[in-house]
């Protein structure tokens, strides 16, 4: 396959899970909206795995980079539903243990690559981080006194 091909179909790929994440963007219940998020960013870390493992890098950093959307859209999500993480934690709750899980299946993938490889994913692993830290500092103190 040459390597024209193989972009064009990272790229056709790419627009078939944006599609997936567009939908689950259309949700008008945010909870419900950042839970089908955070089971999305999980089925593409594995869809990632796959990829990197079959050797199709282009396809692997396009889920990565949806882990990281799909993070962050859950993240947003939540803050939308003008809740109070101390008072109402039950979907926040979820959402940090699911953080930390996913925090804790990519570090375990990104060890399979090289130090170069792993370079490139510092964004998904910081956001991750960052969504995981805010949601447990929201359940434990609130994140309403935050500016």
């Amino acid at each position: 396959m040459s390597r024209t091909a193989v972009v064009v179909a990272a790229m056709v790929l790419a627009a078939a899970a944006r599609a997936d994440l567009a939908a689950i963007r259309s949700e008008p219940n945010p909870e419900k909206r950042a839970r089908g998020a955070l089971d999305y960013a999980e089925r593409t870390l594995h869809a990632a795995e796959d990829a990197y493992r079959d050797a199709q890098w282009e396809k692997t950093v396009a889920a990565l980079d949806e882990v990281r959307e799909a993070v962050a859209l859950a993240y947003d999500s939540l803050k939308a539903t003008g809740k109070r993480p101390r008072r109402s934690p039950g979907p926040f709750k979820k959402a940090e243990i699911k953080t930390r899980k996913l925090q804790r299946h990519l570090e375990d993938f990104l060890l399979k690559m090289s130090v170069e490889e792993r370079e490139q994913f510092q964004h998904v692993r910081e956001t991750i981080q960052k969504v995981h830290d805010d949601l447990l500092t929201g359940v434990l103190a609130g994140w309403e006194k935050k500016k």
